[in-house]
């Protein structure tokens, strides 16, 4: 039996003392790795991003064997695609552990690795960020290579085009590779998508195979310097040239066989001898190599554990927030022709899919374009459309300008739907939704609530779907809730009104607890604690971030020993935070314990994990609260504020 390539790589410099045909046998054996930890054959996997990573393999084979990291930079745009990167770069004994509690991050982390020259999880970043230590390295002096690898998704992302408007005239060397794979989550939409296909179905493509093999035979055995007379001659004409890029200074060569490690070898040995900006288009397969995966692209690009050999994952009968959306608004539509829904190249992950099938006419998908999505939004609105925006929370921030500066100024009746607001688990601080009440709450004219169940969170739907006096958004977790059935019929909820859960067994009620959103049930278990302590509880789920509901509010301040909030959010500006300063503003003098997220950032694992680690739980919410009880004289033994 033939031994094993993969394990002999422990960093980039054993790529280069590979032979040739080895490398298409190392790309096979990544490809196995990958499925392997990924799948249920791993033990402890997770799951993570399959279809992005199949279809870089060469790519990053070629890279390494002709760049050397970490003093060579490269660059990966949202860099979910950098596992084989991971591999390669002394990761691989702990590959295995990807995306779990203290393992390997999803996505490149400058603190995990000195080859990870820069970190991301949102898309666009990678031109502008490699701009930038092009433009570093030029001005100390450096002779590093820059590499700079993108999605053709990412230039649906308006912040790419102003990082290629600026390139030709900052700096005079640096790499970008388009992987164009005609995909980022979902299938891309737009004219720069229609674009790339055009330049890849051209009748000169079809004989692109036969003539870079021929091209490589060409250029075999030659020096450095005869290569690159050799390719400027040959290469530029066999490669089909794109006005857009050369238009912004780009010396533009593809597109070519992301696949052909041979051809990506010799094109980025040739590339580094350019004195240019220059722009390879590359043409790979979402999911190469597994035929699951080539089947159902969106599906592999992220996903929880699989079976290897079909692909196939556990189905769950309780519908997640994520696809109670979608089916939800589709229904809506029959009763409201005003209404549409929109998504930023999310249709999947945001459950606007089964919108989509039911409403064609009535959805839109702009591609990674947060910002744009909010006006065109907001135009909609203008018209007397009721437009649904569905962004996942942490995505959203990009669209914080408009929020303000278009919808809230001038109180235009979009919904904002921020799904994964809390905490997203496996993918880390990227994708953690803990800054949105942040963000959101002291913005005027814009009403902000959270649902505590899948009921719930229909009948906020049905209000949005209602309310008419300008931005109103909602934020909701990520999977599935408590399984709670919603209602046949929605219910509107009065807007700043919160829900009584538990009045207390006895009175007067000692201690009351404000549970946010999905965190009701933590409050819940906390006063189930207390009161097996024979401590009076009553439970408010708040419904409304913004407005308060000040009544409620006011009158357990004033009745309660201790007030207690819960939220999936930073304690710092949060819904706590807002509790404390109406409270203060009172003037009355009540402790109040706030259970949510430090000042930090905070690292993948699981939401049981990190809430235990972070002290959030009904445990340590009632060890607090306890604290500040006097249990034999019911008078208070602490401060008057507790953070």
């Amino acid at each position: 039996m033939a031994t094993k390539l993969l394990p002999t790589i422990q960093s980039p410099a054993d790529i280069k003392r590979l032979g040739a045909a080895d490398l298409v046998v190392l790309a096979q054996e990544v490809r196995d790795e990958l499925v392997r930890v990924l799948s249920e054959d791993n033990p402890t996997s997770v799951g993570g991003h399959l279809g992005p990573n199949l279809g870089v393999v060469e790519l990053t084979i070629a890279l390494h064997r002709v760049f050397s990291t970490p003093k060579d930079k490269f660059v990966f745009d949202v860099s979910h695609q950098g596992y084989v990167h991971k591999l390669f770069t002394g990761r691989r004994d702990r590959f295995g552990s990807i995306r779990q509690y203290e393992g390997l991050n999803g996505f490149l982390l400058r603190s995990e690795s000195p080859h990870d020259c820069y970190g991301a999880g949102h898309a666009g970043t990678a031109l502008s960020a490699a701009l930038g230590m092009a433009v570093g390295r030029d001005l100390r002096g450096g002779d590093e290579h820059v590499v700079c690898v993108a999605g053709d998704a990412a230039f649906t992302c308006g912040v790419s085009y102003e990082a290629l408007n600026n390139t030709a005239e900052q700096t005079k060397r640096m790499i970008v590779v388009l992987n164009d794979n005609e995909w980022s989550i979902a299938k891309n939409v737009g004219a720069m998508a229609s674009y790339f296909n055009k330049i890849a179905t051209n009748p000169s493509y079809a004989h692109l195979h036969e003539k870079a093999s021929n091209f490589v035979k060409m250029i075999g055995g030659q020096t450095a310097l005869d290569f690159a007379h050799k390719v400027e001659a040959g290469v530029k004409n066999l490669l089909l040239p794109s006005v857009i890029f050369e238009e912004l200074g780009f010396r533009y060569y593809g597109p070519i066989d992301g696949h052909d490690i041979d051809l990506l070898v010799q094109t980025f040995e040739f590339l580094k001898t350019q004195n240019e900006p220059v722009l390879l288009h590359i043409l790979t397969q979402k999911g190469r190599g597994y035929g699951p995966a080539l089947e159902k692209p969106d599906k592999f690009h992220g996903l929880g554990k699989f079976e290897p050999k079909t692909g196939a994952t556990k189905s769950t009968t309780t519908p997640t927030y994520s696809e109670l959306l979608g089916r939800t608004l589709s229904k809506f539509a029959e009763q409201n022709n005003r209404l549409v829904a929109i998504t930023a190249a999310m249709p999947s992950g945001t459950g606007l899919a089964a919108f989509a099938s039911e409403h064609p006419n009535r959805y839109f998908d702009v591609g990674i374009a947060e910002e744009h999505a909010a006006l065109f939004a907001c135009g909609l609105a203008v018209q007397g459309f009721k437009p649904f925006l569905a962004i996942y929370s942490t995505f959203m921030q990009r669209a914080y300008d408009m929020i303000v500066h278009d919808m809230a100024l001038q109180k235009l009746n979009v919904a904002l739907c921020m799904d994964r607001g809390g905490l997203s688990g496996d993918d880390g601080p990227t994708h953690h939704g803990l800054f949105d009440i942040g963000y959101l709450r002291h913005v005027p004219n814009l009403v902000f609530c959270t649902p505590r169940d899948e009921a719930e969170f229909v009948d906020m739907l049905w209000t949005m779907n209602h309310y008419t006096a300008g931005p109103i958004a909602i934020r909701y977790p990520r999977g599935v809730g408590t399984g709670a059935k919603p209602a046949e019929q929605p219910r509107l909820l009065e807007i700043g009104k919160s829900e009584v859960v538990r009045h207390g067994n006895s009175q007067p009620v000692r201690v009351a607890l404000f549970g946010l959103g999905n965190m009701c049930a933590m409050a819940e278990a906390a006063a189930v604690l207390l009161e097996a302590r024979g401590i009076s509880v009553a439970v408010i789920n708040p419904r409304w971030i913004k407005p308060l509901d000040t009544g409620t509010l006011e009158f357990y301040a004033r009745s309660a020993e201790v007030l207690c909030t819960f939220e999936d959010h930073v304690l710092h500006n949060g819904y706590g935070c807002a509790v404390m300063e109406h409270v203060a503003e009172e003037f009355i003098s009540v402790p109040i314990v706030r259970i949510g997220w430090p000042d930090e950032f905070i690292e993948h694992g699981s939401i049981d994990i990190l809430r235990a680690k972070h002290g959030l739980t009904a445990e340590a919410a009632v060890e607090r609260i306890l604290a500040l009880l006097d249990a034999d004289s019911g008078r208070l033994s602490g401060p008057a504020v507790v953070a």
